[in-house]
């Protein structure tokens, strides 16, 4: 006999967790469709060559690869054990699981080029998988909401996102911080650091400044070939405070002759502008010259979004990626996007207490029956509460009536119609709340007035 297991890093969803989830779900998709995005999904798998080489070194060892069908092997005419793994996985495997949803979108959008309406908005809804190690808010199989525009380059589309991540927060009764900062920025600092060829190494390192600290930081820096002059001017840039406005003026002080930096920093001040005259109070917004965000296809403004109060890593994040489309052939498209990640997003409700045990059920209605007869009865009302668009069941044993309603109970269903001999001889139900235990005799109209 097996024992029943999971993978590590993925999980089950019961009934009343998926209705608190679809409720986080459904909240972020309505903003989105009110932001006018439009829907779409690609598949599970991606080709490998698609995935590759997307998401910088450090997290394209994070993807999960698929073994071809069949006699994996039979493409190998070496020794298997002669190839370290880099070299083997493209002879034995051309497919793996997407990591996120923004490249396959970049490749959807460049095969489909001619159909598009551009701008194009759209928002997507599924699962990604990396091969990361589990740990608390961190799993390998979890479910991303993006949201991205392409086809400009104009920064009233960052602006649109700090208030659509407003929006979502405010609606999911979250208090959140919304970082933001520019690889261009970024960019500005490496070369004043004199560290050409270097940036990633450099936007990789301040990256992990959260998870590993400032002097791990520094001491990969130096590994990376970073001078002792540098260093010192990296920890002076790492201690900069004070309002949004003060960080852009001591940075234009600081990097005023280099061009990159300049422009990245005249993007953030006009998306802050531009996202007040949006309707955002800037309570939430944080100009954070540490944020880097480690995917390589970022070239501009970036986010990472945190709540307030809890312990749990980044909850969303994005930014705006010039040329992706151009790895697939379609140069020059330049677009930005948001992704909410919906565990972490649940994990911090749970934390905090914003999701409600109560009301979990999906069903309002349960009938019960004491006979067949009766059951009959039932069917008449059941058809007639599911036509009404009222969620309803009917219990389909007839056992004890304290059984049934021990069932509303334990499935959180508000509602119980008590069928029984009185009620069909004088035309009516009798009705009982099972949260206030109140029981009233209703027609048909009066019911349906009351579960509603």
């Amino acid at each position: 006999m097996k024992k029943p297991s999971l993978p590590r890093g993925t999980r089950d969803f019961s009934p009343d967790t998926m209705v608190k989830r679809n409720y986080i779900l459904s909240t972020i998709q309505a903003v989105f469709e009110n932001y006018g995005y439009q829907p779409l999904e690609t598949p599970a798998l991606e080709n490998l060559n698609i995935l590759s080489g997307n998401y910088g070194e450090e997290n394209d060892k994070l993807l999960f690869k698929i073994l071809d069908s069949g006699d994996f092997l039979a493409k190998v005419k070496e020794n298997p054990r002669n190839f370290d793994y880099r070299s083997l996985t493209p002879k034995i495997s051309e497919k793996g699981l997407r990591y996120d949803l923004t490249v396959p979108f970049a490749r959807y959008v460049v095969m489909n080029q001619h159909d598009i309406t551009f701008p194009f908005k759209r928002y997507q809804i599924q699962p990604v998988w990396r091969a990361d190690r589990p740990q608390k808010g961190r799993y390998r199989e979890f479910y991303q909401c993006d949201a991205d525009i392409i086809g400009t380059k104009s920064l009233i589309c960052e602006a649109e996102l700090v208030r659509l991540v407003e929006d979502v927060f405010d609606k999911l009764n979250i208090q959140v911080n919304i970082k933001i900062n520019s690889r261009k920025i970024l960019e500005g600092i490496a070369a004043s650091l004199g560290a050409e060829g270097k940036e990633q190494a450099f936007f990789i390192a301040i990256d992990k400044l959260e998870k590993i600290g400032e002097k791990k930081v520094l001491y990969e820096l130096e590994i990376a070939g970073f001078n002792k002059t540098s260093l010192e001017k990296v920890e002076e840039i790492l201690s900069i405070t004070g309002s949004n406005s003060e960080k852009i003026s001591y940075l234009k002080a600081l990097l005023g002759d280099i061009q990159i930096a300049n422009d990245g920093l005249q993007e953030i001040k006009e998306v802050i502008s531009l996202s007040s005259q949006l309707g955002s109070s800037h309570n939430y917004l944080e100009f954070d010259i540490t944020l880097a965000r480690g995917l390589s296809y970022y070239t501009g403004v970036i986010f990472e979004v945190k709540a307030e109060g809890v312990t749990i890593g980044s909850i969303g994040g994005g930014g705006r990626y010039d040329n992706l489309t151009g790895v697939f052939g379609l140069e020059g498209v330049s677009g930005v996007g948001f992704s909410f990640g919906v565990d972490r997003i649940f994990d911090v409700m749970t934390e905090m207490n914003l999701l409600s045990d109560s009301g979990i059920s999906i069903t309002r209605v349960l009938i019960t029956s004491f006979d067949a007869e009766l059951q009959n009865h039932g069917f008449v009302l059941l058809n007639k509460l599911r036509n009404a668009g009222i969620p309803s069941e009917i219990f389909p044993d007839v056992i004890k009536l304290k059984k049934q309603l021990n069932y509303a109970n334990k499935k959180g269903i508000p509602f119980v119609v008590i069928i029984g001999q009185d009620e069909v001889k004088k035309g009516v139900y009798t009705l009982k709340n099972m949260i206030s235990g109140e029981q009233i005799e209703a027609d048909l109209d009066a019911l349906m007035q009351a579960v509603k």
